[in-house]
């Protein structure tokens, strides 16, 4: 009472006044509550004065009332000041937590994109290139910047694969076909090969300013694939192993008979001097003989291939003895064998004896790919990688009928007297070794390469 009736109204006043109003926000006290406060102390001291003062009470009332209405106003400026100040400090640090938040999911959400082994990829309405993850750039070989911006059927999709599964893409771009489609496809890298990619489209237009309409996300299945068509392969050539085994064992006794009776009957006709043209279909017949046994020994080597026995072994050294030995048959059809080594040669641990019939098996195919028409080139060729030694035989005749031809299939054969078993068993002795055989082939070069692993200890 001393300092609203008696006290000075400076700024140091006014200051003390407006404390109150910063109290009342710092406890929360609601506005209304000064309003209704002031009012009762108005009331209270209006009627002491009219108590004590009687007619005279009216100047001092009044006074009252404009130095409340003054308190009031001093405590209701610093009030709506220090609410202001109050909301401003919770927006920002609301606002802080909102931004916290939000960076978190992003970094969440970025890490989840970048980090997974799938290739996602986005694309706007126009097909083009949105969302490049790291995965789609290992897989691909392209960086994102390459990418950004670029077709996405044109650039990635293999060629002979546009119209059917680019049209499936463009037309998942429009929401067509369903939610969550797979598909099966291949996309080309940078280097110029293909990988096999499963893709799931997920059609997901924004309402929010995201150009991205569509989500493909892949997982590339090339060594799933692979691995596959070997695990065929295999189930394949021990079914046919079991089937030659038998068969090859019913068929040798007879053989044997036959053979020695033919020497027999050989020798008792030339002892009776008979004629030329009996003698030739004797001699004839023998080796069609040899030649069927022959055939049974393979049949045996394809059923029952023992295990390799692996010796330290010179990859040169190997190469050059199976040239030696195709020289000659090389020379009669007037092929040309040129060899490509590098400077330092690599030891293998191999069982030399069947690489090396590996290295005549395919050799020799590609010399009699060539004698038709006489003349030609074949190239042996070794490049040591981190893990592996390969060693390709490249020669450029005509090629095979197909790219897909099954050709370590048993009994697949493009000769006419071929049996079709020799790559079926050179396939097997490379697998055996923990290595692998593939054939790229086109009309003017086709090349068989033979993956070996090194030791690298």
């Amino acid at each position: 009472m001393n300092r609203l009736c008696a006290g000075t109204y400076d700024e140091a006043y006014f200051e003390e006044t407006a404390k109150i109003g910063r109290v009342h926000v710092r406890v929360g006290l609601p506005q209304r509550y000064m309003f209704t406060s002031m009012a009762l102390i108005r009331v209270s001291l209006g009627r002491i004065a009219e108590e004590r003062m009687g007619d005279e009470s009216r100047a001092t009332r009044e006074t009252i009332t404009r130095l409340l209405d003054l308190e009031l106003a001093t405590m209701l400026e610093a009030y709506r000041d220090d609410s202001l100040a109050l909301l401003q400090r919770r927006e920002r640090v609301e606002k802080l937590e909102v931004d916290r938040t939000l960076k978190r999911t992003e970094h969440r959400y970025v890490n989840a994109v970048e980090l997974a082994r799938a290739l996602i990829v986005g694309l706007d309405a126009g097909g083009e290139v949105r969302l490049f993850n790291r995965e789609a750039e290992r897989v691909s070989g392209y960086e994102r910047a390459e990418l950004i911006g670029e077709p996405f059927i044109e650039r990635l999709m293999q060629e002979d694969l546009l119209d059917t599964h680019g049209q499936i893409v463009r037309d998942a771009l429009l929401g067509k076909g369903g939610d969550g489609m797979v598909l099966e496809s291949a996309i080309r890298t940078k280097a110029g090969k293909y990988r096999d990619v499963r893709w799931q489209l997920a059609y997901a237009p924004s309402d929010v300013d995201d150009e991205v309409v569509l989500f493909a996300i892949g997982q590339d299945t090339t060594d799933m694939n692979a691995l596959a068509e070997r695990t065929r392969q295999h189930e394949k050539l021990a079914a046919v192993g079991t089937l030659a085994a038998g068969l090859a064992h019913e068929i040798r006794n007879p053989l044997n008979g036959a053979q020695l009776h033919v020497s027999f009957l050989e020798r008792a006709l030339k002892k009776s001097s008979a004629d030329v043209d009996t003698l030739e279909a004797v001699h004839v017949i023998g080796d069609e003989i040899k030649r069927l046994a022959a055939l049974v020994s393979e049949f045996l080597d394809f059923a029952r291939p023992r295990p390799p026995s692996l010796r330290p072994v010179s990859v040169r050294g190997l190469c050059e003895r199976a040239l030696q030995l195709v020289s000659s048959k090389a020379a009669d059809t007037k092929v040309v064998v040129a060899e490509d080594f590098p400077s330092r040669d690599t030891t293998i641990d191999a069982d030399a004896a069947k690489i090396e019939q590996v290295l005549l098996n395919v050799l020799g195919n590609a010399i009699e790919a060539l004698a038709p028409g006489g003349g030609g080139n074949v190239t042996l060729r070794v490049r040591r990688q981190p893990r592996v030694v390969r060693i390709e035989i490249e020669d450029d005749g005509p090629g095979l009928t197909t790219p897909d031809a099954p050709i370590f299939d048993a009994f697949f054969s493009t000769k006419v007297q071929g049996t079709g078993l020799g790559l079926s068993i050179t396939h097997r002795i490379v697998t055996d070794h923990g290595g692998d055989i593939t054939v790229d082939s086109k009309a003017g070069r086709t090349v068989f390469r033979i993956s070996l692993p090194v030791d690298t200890e």
